[in-house]
């Protein structure tokens, strides 16, 4: 049985209640957003990608939500977490004048990933999308 997109979401919303998910775009950090060739540290922060970050300052222009998804604050020392996500914010002060959330989690708002690794597949099908096995 195929839904429409509307049936979809009604589904979506009666599993999530009256609580609104706001859509948002996650951009990876490491290699996608910021240069990463080698580990330095759990806090360093690579330089700004300009493409990117180009295209990150169009999406908040747009007022478009962004939040940072990376691996890093999925560390379990909550210490080291607070401190990777405060480099964070100074990178994305300095990058983008503001600090944009950070997470590792994806929720029903996530409607796309910038991330280098990566890899799309057509809905439903378990194929890739640029037709490689």
């Amino acid at each position: 049985m195929s839904l429409t997109e509307a049936e979809r979401e009604a589904r979506k919303q009666s599993r999530l209640g009256k609580k609104y998910i706001y859509p948002w775009i996650g951009v990876d950090l490491d290699r996608t957003l910021a240069e990463y060739h080698e580990f330095v540290s759990p806090t360093h922060i690579g330089a700004p990608i300009e493409k990117m970050v180009n295209r990150v300052k169009k999406f908040l222009e747009d007022r478009i939500a962004v939040k940072i998804f990376t691996a890093r604050v999925a560390d379990t020392d909550s210490a080291l977490r607070i401190e990777i996500i405060e480099a964070i914010d100074r990178w994305c002060i300095e990058v983008f004048g503001r600090t944009l959330p950070v997470t590792c989690v994806k929720d029903y708002g996530m409607v796309r990933l910038y991330d280098d690794r990566a890899i799309q597949i057509v809905p439903n099908t378990g194929e890739r999308v640029d037709g490689e096995e």
